[in-house]
């Protein structure tokens, strides 16, 4: 049986252009960036044409690159870096109901050390409303942040508009870009943010590196402490074949942007439209046309989202459901019951993400699959359509 790979937005194979780019860094290219001979100036060097490399993708200066751990770790390091810089003038900051657990953690973090936090609501489609945003802004607000387009339901938000909104009421603008760099054009200028998170696993890099973007003349305390690398801010002996990968990447990235993107999006409209005649009792989760290239989730109802998902496992596909069982009862994921999603359709939800090497056979394999394996669930669930 073929094992297709419907998960992209959890995280993508490495290029082969990437791998190769990496693998000399592990062995023969192996000095520490921060020694002063040969062999450390030979991997400063590759770190510096990586950071080149992600600016040019950024429409960045190289040094408003701040490499990081993860994505995670990035949002962390903005969040808590900026907070702990302005604490003693302002206290408040303003995220969105839908982030991604790294941002909705700090800020919660951040209340327990005596800043307040506010959480924008957002519609059925997943945006935020920038009107929301003037409202909730304050002259206390030292941050705002607001992700680039959801991992969930894939809807993009209008960073440039929200980002004015901040830039009025003197507030600094992050955006969690992790699901859009290297997906969709992302311009830092264009854009008018302060801050971006990003993640290489997202666009065929390895996993273990990230990067914040910070607009120049940004101060931030740093989130790790220890020797002066990357201009002091993040310490720690630097992740060399990581971060290569992640320049390659980048640079593939930006070339094959626009055949990726209309790649993905054939793919989504055949699965999107293709389900219409094949399933019954669903809906499309998210903005039907502002959303990421290769994005298409679902809620399902009378079924419950595991059950799906595993089922589709065993048919070779592999998908991801936005419900998580926690403590032993099933919830729906924060972002659907932010979307006003129904509970109990909101436990059914399948999420579906296309990337480069996916096809058109793929998609229609999909579509003969799900109908089979939502029909079998419905059989055996007491929440059966009557």
């Amino acid at each position: 049986m073929k094992r297709i790979y419907f998960d992209h937005a959890a995280t993508t194979p490495v290029h082969p252009q990437a791998l190769a780019a990496m693998l000399p860094y592990f062995s023969e290219k192996f000095g520490n960036p921060s020694s002063l001979h040969s062999y450390g100036q030979e991997t400063a060097q590759a770190v510096e044409e990586a950071r080149k490399q992600l600016a040019s993708l950024l429409n960045a200066d190289p040094r408003e690159i701040i490499f990081t751990g993860s994505g995670t770790e990035a949002d962390n390091f903005a969040l808590k870096g900026i907070a702990h810089k302005l604490g003693s003038k302002k206290r408040h900051l303003i995220t969105s109901s839908i982030e991604h657990h790294a941002v909705e953690n700090s800020a919660q973090a951040l209340e327990k050390e005596g800043f307040t936090a506010t959480y924008l609501p957002v519609d059925c489609d997943g945006m935020v409303d920038p009107e929301s945003l003037r409202r909730a802004i304050t002259p206390e607000t030292a941050l705002v942040s607001i992700m680039h387009a959801n991992n969930e339901v894939g809807t993009i938000q209008p960073i440039q508009a929200l980002a004015e909104v901040a830039h009025e009421r003197d507030a600094l603008f992050h955006t969690d870009a992790v699901q859009t760099v290297g997906t969709i054009p992302v311009d830092v200028k264009a854009l008018g943010v302060d801050l971006l998170s990003l993640s290489a696993h997202k666009f065929y890099g390895p996993k273990g590196v990230g990067a914040l973007y910070i607009r120049r003349g940004v101060a931030l305390e740093p989130l790790v402490c220890g020797g002066g690398q990357e201009r002091g801010l993040r310490a720690g002996t630097t992740n060399v074949p990581g971060i290569v990968g992640l320049g390659m990447a980048a640079e593939l990235a930006q070339a094959e942007m626009p055949n990726r993107m209309a790649h993905a999006i054939k793919l989504r409209e055949r699965l999107i439209e293709g389900l219409k005649d094949r399933l019954e009792d669903y809906i499309l989760t998210g903005h039907r046309s502002q959303r990421l290239p290769g994005s298409a989730s679902i809620c399902v109802d009378f079924i419950e989202g595991e059950s799906m998902l595993l089922l589709m496992d065993q048919e070779g596909f592999a998908c991801s459901s936005g419900s998580a069982c926690t403590s032993g009862s099933l919830e729906p994921s924060h972002v659907l019951k932010a979307m006003g999603i129904e509970v109990r359709l909101a436990q059914g939800s399948l999420r579906s993400t296309l990337g480069r090497e996916n096809s058109e056979e793929d998609v229609d394999r999909f579509l003969v699959v799900l109908p089979q394996v939502v029909k079998r669930l419905r059989e055996m669930s007491p929440f059966k359509k009557k």
